[in-house]
């Protein structure tokens, strides 16, 4: 066994801050434009509609999906430097692309679809990043590496719209660079910003990164992904085989997290239009406000929960992190008796929208008064007539929404955190790219679905099944994590290694 040694320690956290960063980035990739894309892709291409604009967001999430196992099996066999410096390169080729989609005279949305798949694809790097960490950590440093990394990913997230908020004061003109063709304006300058952070990166990975690797105990051991060194150098400690059974229960439970936050960060908005009557800016403002507090919550739980997994073990916490979303959830279903206000739309020829019967038996200046907003304006607000539920369903009050924030604001990192923990503990000192890469891949596509789904299930049915179901899904998720409960442990534990 070789002990590690102070320099050997040093350059190896060093290491893993350049990855921390490396996942900053990438979800600033994917948020530092998401509030300009739709008026960015008006702009462009007028044929656009909000169905394509679905898919320039799934986009996204489509070419992760696809890059996280490829990235993820090249860092198994090559230095970690080679996929981590070409997908960041890609991801800077692709906000270059983006900032020039203006420029064709025909199929501009076509281009954007393209640079934000890009982005996307360079994101797979994702993969890369969580597969060196749980190589370079033992398991007592690996909850607070995952933590700190799932951190600096939630403050990307949060961080992205803040700069693209600041570049909104270059306005839509801005500046034109004929010479380059390139026009600078708030559109434009954010994805800029994204390439200059994108080619810094590649600097430090360079300057800075060094592959190291230490076994669960944090004894120093030989690396296969550096240069000149074969699979034959590593130690005994490799032997014995994957349980399997333990890897798929958790990327069926990682799918299962980010689906239902997926279907969260979704329904927030039409929700609250429907429910509240707030208007398209009232609830981007104030969803906006709330989902920055959720944002900030994660952070302060991903800080939280690395002291408490030392105490409790990360199955217990992943399993209370479920709970929580599940009471989150049930919080969201409506209980009342109160009907949300019907959506008035112009009135013509005296008709008016199907109301309950009782209604029917109001006059008209009474009914015009209950549903007509107080401030009359030309937006029609509350629950639309044309999703027949608004007119039977009760309305889901202010307080239930907010309770249900901060539930799961709080029960989403927590299960996030403990999911990816388990997973490389699970996984043992194996090369873990390829297997992060599909850990990647179910998450994508978990975002990908989620939005479908809620989608669907809530314009045709309602808030009532569409949480039911949610719910229904959460408690499966419990119950298969109560059946592989004793698999979830790590693999030198389970070769008799280690203690627990």
């Amino acid at each position: 066994d070789v002990v590690e040694t102070q320099e050997h320690y040093k350059s190896r956290w060093r290491s893993i801050w350049i990855m921390y960063l490396t996942m900053f980035l990438s979800s600033v990739g994917f948020s530092i434009v998401i509030m300009s894309v739709w008026p960015y892709l008006q702009k462009i291409d007028p044929t656009a509609d909000a169905s394509f604009l679905g898919w320039i967001i799934a986009s996204y999430s489509i070419g992760q999906m696809v890059a996280s196992p490829l990235f993820g099996l090249w860092s198994n066999y090559r230095p970690r430097r080679e996929p981590l410096v070409i997908s960041t390169a890609i991801s800077v080729a692709a906000n270059c692309l983006y900032a020039y989609v203006h420029v064709p005279h025909s199929y501009n949305k076509y281009y954007m679809l393209t640079a934000r798949a890009l982005v996307g694809f360079g994101a797979g790097n994702v993969a890369v990043v969580r597969s060196y960490i749980a190589g370079a950590t033992s398991l007592t440093e690996r909850t607070s590496a995952m933590a700190n990394t799932s951190a600096c990913q939630a403050v990307g997230f949060i961080l992205g719209p803040v700069f693209q908020t600041c570049f909104t004061l270059i306005g839509e003109e801005g500046v034109t660079w004929k010479f380059l063709c390139l026009q600078l304006n708030m559109y434009t300058a954010p994805v800029l910003f994204g390439a200059l952070l994108g080619v810094i990166n590649i600097i430090l990975i360079f300057a800075i990164f060094r592959e190291h690797r230490v076994d669960d105990m944090g004894r120093q051991c030989k690396s296969i992904n550096s240069d000149g060194e074969e699979s034959d150098v590593l130690d005994q400690n490799t032997e014995g085989s994957i349980d399997h059974v333990a890897v798929v229960a958790l990327n069926v439970l990682f799918f299962v997290i980010l689906f239902v936050f997926a279907v969260f960060e979704t329904i927030a908005t039409p929700l609250t239009m429907d429910m509240y009557s707030w208007t398209r800016k009232e609830a981007v403002f104030y969803n906006g406000i709330i989902l920055s507090v959720i944002g900030i919550e994660s952070v302060i739980v991903f800080m939280v929960v690395k002291t408490l997994s030392k105490k409790t073990g990360e199955r217990a916490i992943l399993h209370a992190g479920l709970l929580i979303v599940l009471i989150g959830f049930f919080i969201l279903l409506p209980w009342g008796k109160k009907l949300p206000n019907i959506q008035w739309q112009e009135i013509k020829n005296n008709s008016i929208p199907r109301m309950a019967p009782t209604e029917m038996l109001m006059p008209f200046w009474s009914l015009q008064e209950m549903q007509l907003p107080s401030n009359h304006t030309a937006e029609p607000v509350g629950c639309p007539v044309t999703q027949s539920w608004c007119l039977n369903t009760p309305m889901i009050y202010l307080a239930q929404y907010i309770s249900s924030d901060v539930l799961i604001g709080l029960g989403y990192p927590v299960c996030n955190v403990m999911s990816y923990t388990l997973y490389s503990k699970v996984l043992g000192p194996k090369p873990q790219g390829v297997y992060m890469g599909w850990l990647t891949a179910s998450g994508s596509g978990a975002r990908i679905l989620g939005p479908v789904f809620v989608s669907q299930i809530y314009t045709h049915l309602g808030p009532r099944w569409a949480f039911s179901l949610i719910c229904g899904v959460v408690v499966a998720s419990l119950l298969l994590l109560e059946i592989v409960y004793k698999r979830l442990i790590a693999f030198s534990v389970r070769y008799g290694r280690m203690q627990e």
